[in-house]
């Protein structure tokens, strides 16, 4: 095909293809907002109370917006491949992925602040 495209695939309406680029950039803003959160934390913060709280805390922040940034690309080609191929979108992971990563890092700040001092 002259479009570069397997086969069974279509292009498909460029309004979809930029509406998943820009939920892809997004995610991807997301991504990069939890890494300098997680930078800042490493760095910025304070010294707490519990060896290397700063680390604890800031670590997984840094390896959650990994993990979105790695995710958000997957989706996004995942979504790119069933609109060429007229298919549904898969449901995107993002939403657990960001919601449990979240909730991790707020388990980890509160047994942080209770390690605390009396």
């Amino acid at each position: 095909m002259s479009n570069g495209l397997p086969p069974d695939e279509d292009e498909p309406d460029v309004r979809f293809t930029y509406a998943n680029e820009r939920t892809f950039l997004a995610w991807n803003r997301t991504a990069l907002a939890l890494i300098a959160t997680g930078v800042a934390a490493t760095q910025l913060l304070p010294e707490l109370h519990v060896s290397g709280g700063r680390r604890i805390l800031g670590l997984p922040m840094i390896a959650l917006g990994a993990l979105v940034a790695v995710t958000s690309f997957l989706h996004w080609k995942a979504n790119q491949r069933a609109m060429r191929r007229g298919q549904a979108l898969p449901r995107s992971p993002m939403p657990l992925v960001l919601s449990a990563g979240i909730g991790l890092v707020a388990v980890i700040a509160v047994v942080l602040a209770v390690l605390g001092p009396k």
